[in-house]
């Protein structure tokens, strides 16, 4: 397997005061959190709580409103981070009407990887099938989070954020992601998980944010 991906791994992410409003709505309220590298880290909460805002702005496709996330060793570079971040949003946002394997090619071009690899290495690590082969707006929900999923660590990323990654996926595929993050982990990947399934990744050195009306609630 390929090392933590061409750009320099990101070791630590620091969150520092984040505010985020949308309008008259403050979806978070100066919130402070440290994610580290080869650790897994859940956020939790209520629906509307801010859990997949904060995802995404320290995955960089939300900007806050007020506050900083520094990325080491990029600082508070979003542009140099990016290229070290894997993101599996809530929807798939691939390409409707290009194969599952079209997708997963594009993305390995856009990180300067040789396709047929990239292609032949996430055939094999997500088990796909046939169903990569068609349009993805043919396949199933279940097959298509699986295709996002292989697409978002095509480039085998340093800090991974994943939002609802067990939608639509069967009791199997739900194990086989479970293996997938611990692996990543173990790589020495940095892993966020929003869920609310929580217990499903219960890791005993798992870091937990629990956010309730866009705050953080200490932990004991």
């Amino acid at each position: 397997m390929r090392s933590l991906g061409a750009a320099p791994p990101i070791q630590r992410v620091m969150v520092r005061g984040l505010v985020k409003t949308f309008g008259s709505t403050v979806a978070l309220r100066g919130v402070n959190a440290t994610i580290e590298a080869a650790r897994l880290t859940r956020i939790e909460g209520a629906n509307g709580s801010g859990k997949s805002t904060l995802l995404g702005i320290v995955g960089t496709v939300i900007r806050p409103t007020s506050g900083a996330v520094t990325y080491e060793p990029f600082g508070d570079d979003r542009e140099m981070a990016r290229a070290s971040i894997g993101w599996l949003s809530h929807e798939s946002l691939a390409y409707p009407d290009l194969t599952g394997r079209q997708n997963i090619e594009l993305a390995a071009r856009m990180h300067g990887l040789p396709t047929q690899d990239a292609w032949q290495e996430a055939e094999e690590r997500f088990e796909l099938g046939k169903f990569a082969l068609r349009p993805l707006r043919t396949c199933s929900r279940g097959q298509r989070q699986r295709l996002a999923l292989a697409r978002a660590l095509v480039h085998h990323p340093s800090l991974i954020l994943l939002d609802e990654p067990t939608t639509g996926l069967d009791a199997a595929s739900v194990s086989r992601l479970l293996l997938l993050i611990q692996a990543e982990v173990d790589r020495g990947a940095a892993v966020v998980v929003v869920s609310h399934e929580p217990d499903l990744f219960g890791a005993s050195d798992a870091a937990r944010l629990v956010l309730d009306r866009g705050r953080i609630v200490p932990q004991a």
